[in-house]
């Protein structure tokens, strides 16, 4: 023991061997061990080296690849029970005016408090909550908001925000008066006239200390129609049925919902839903457009229908169109996958990863095949070097596509995303990769969606972080500042988000708890 406990001070004379074995990546591994010594006696007695007790070491220098390691393990990491249940959580900013966002108390609220038209910062809309509705899909227009939604009950439609066109359904307030809403502040369920519609009805509740019990008197979903995706313009909306095909709601000027135009017609305050005539039985997705809509089938083909003007619906002419055409020129025979089109201009992509683009290009965003301002048939944009693309969003002015490694590229006019100086970009920059997170703690960080307004973007990343970029209009942004924000910044949301959606001034996102 007292052999063990002797100290550097007691010994006359002590040579100290000492060694560095790195790891194989360090430059290191090149040398031989480092061996060396001294002695002890040489040192002044006020060195540290004489209040050393043998038991102490010398700590190499810690290698880069180390030195990572080690932040990782220092990095904090919020961590929830093994058995958590993560619930489901929506969450919106921007335009509160329209009641677009669905919270009331913003538009009504408590006496001696003034109300909120602008939401700067991500609100929870807890109507669904209270509910206890699940929200599948959801669909933003102009000033308005559209959500598919799942319970016991089966699928239900609602709606909220402006419905002068009726957009969103005809509601009256109070019930049976004849007062009509043209503004909905609260999310409202649309009524659609579907022939094989869920009836089931709860016979009995039992409710225990943490638990209920509901007992229905059928179950439910079986042979009866689903709703699958919504779609919404600036003053329509497009709903699709698993099998009963596509209903329509809201204005109809363009011929955008698929039937003819009927000169004089109100739209406003009418209780009239309409469903979509002579169109394929296969339609996988719809898209609503400025004032025009497309239906993608399984095949990867595309119909189109609405204002032609600047050759939007693809055509081959500028005219307006009311029934479903279908689009050929670039995309004849080619598989379609995605269709994007929040303005005027029109990207598409098909399954092998190609873009191909149609409708406006006043600011240059299809000027990589056209001088021209405007194209009525799709042309293939000749993207290769962007890679397989996956993904696509095209705003007022400019596009956004993301590729399979995660990367984001931007073009056309405004703020794109890569500072105040790039204003304009004829053909696709990318915007760097760090600015959405991927950096050395988190490598594998990659964009995986992008959506847009008319004026801003908002992409999400793998790991259901969220960022925007653009002008600020009515908050749109989600960042707490009233300024516009000329790189990606990260919206702060407290839940992980798995999908997003914009309307021309709000944008909405569906999340998990984290616990």
């Amino acid at each position: 023991m007292a052999e063990e406990n002797t100290t550097l001070n007691s010994l006359p004379a002590l040579r100290l061997f000492f060694f560095f074995f790195q790891e194989e990546e360090s430059p290191f591994n090149r040398m031989h061990p480092l061996r060396g010594s001294f002695c002890l006696n040489c040192l002044s007695k006020w060195s540290p080296w004489r209040r050393m007790s043998t038991r102490d070491t010398i700590e190499p220098p810690l290698s880069k690849k180390q030195q990572k390691r080690k932040m990782k393990e220092e990095t904090i990491t919020q961590y929830v029970g093994d058995h958590t249940k993560r619930a489901d959580r929506v969450y919106a900013w921007g335009c509160a005016s329209t009641g677009a966002i669905g919270i009331p108390s913003y538009l009504k609220p408590e006496k001696g408090q003034h109300p909120i038209y602008t939401v700067r910062q991500p609100a929870r809309v807890k109507f669904m909550d209270r509910a206890n509705l699940k929200v599948t899909k959801v669909g933003c227009g102009y000033g308005f908001t559209v959500y598919v939604t799942t319970s016991f009950r089966g699928n239900r439609l609602y709606g909220t925000g402006i419905n002068t066109d009726s957009q969103i359904g005809y509601h009256e307030f109070p019930r049976n008066t004849g007062r009509v809403l043209d503004y909905v502040i609260e999310p409202a369920q649309i009524d659609l006239p579907l022939v094989h519609r869920d009836t089931t009805n709860i016979t009995q509740v039992a409710c225990g200390r943490g638990h209920t019990l509901v007992l229905t008197d059928k179950e439910g979903g079986k042979d009866t129609t689903n709703i699958t995706q919504v779609a919404c313009g600036r003053g329509h909306t497009l709903v699709l049925t698993d099998k009963e095909g596509v209903f329509t709601l809201g204005n109809n000027a363009y011929g955008q919902c698929g039937r003819p135009i009927v000169e004089g017609e109100v739209y406003g305050q009418n209780p009239r839903v309409h469903k979509m005539k002579d169109i394929p039985d296969n339609i996988a997705k719809i898209v609503c457009g400025h004032d025009h809509s497309f239906l993608l089938t399984t095949d990867g083909e595309v119909y189109s229908c609405g204002l032609g003007c600047d050759g939007q619906t693809g055509l081959g002419h500028y005219r307006t169109t009311s029934i479903p055409t279908q689009i050929k020129g670039g995309i004849e025979g080619v598989k379609i996958t995605q269709i994007a089109s929040t303005g005027d201009c029109v990207l598409a992509l098909s399954e092998e990863g190609d873009v191909f683009a149609w409708g406006n290009s006043e600011y240059n965003q299809l000027s990589i095949v056209t001088d021209q301002t405007q194209i009525n048939t799709p042309k293939y944009l000749p993207l290769k070097h962007c890679g397989k693309i996956i993904k696509a969003a095209s705003a007022g002015s400019k596009c956004a596509i993301v590729n399979t490694k995660g990367e984001l590229f931007v073009w056309g006019y405004g703020i794109l995303g890569k500072g105040p100086k790039l204003e304009s970009a004829t053909e696709p920059e990318m915007i760097p990769p760090p600015l959405f997170g991927c950096n050395e703690l988190e490598p594998d960080v990659s964009v995986i969606d992008v959506v847009c307004g008319l004026h801003h973007f908002v992409a999400l990343t793998n790991n259901g972080s969220v960022y925007t970029w653009g002008k600020d209009k009515h908050g749109c942004l989600g960042l707490g500042i009233q300024r516009d924000q000329y790189f990606p910044l990260k919206v702060s949301i407290p839940a992980e988000t798995h999908s997003i959606q914009c309307g021309v001034d709000h944008t909405v996102v569906l999340c998990k708890s984290f616990c």
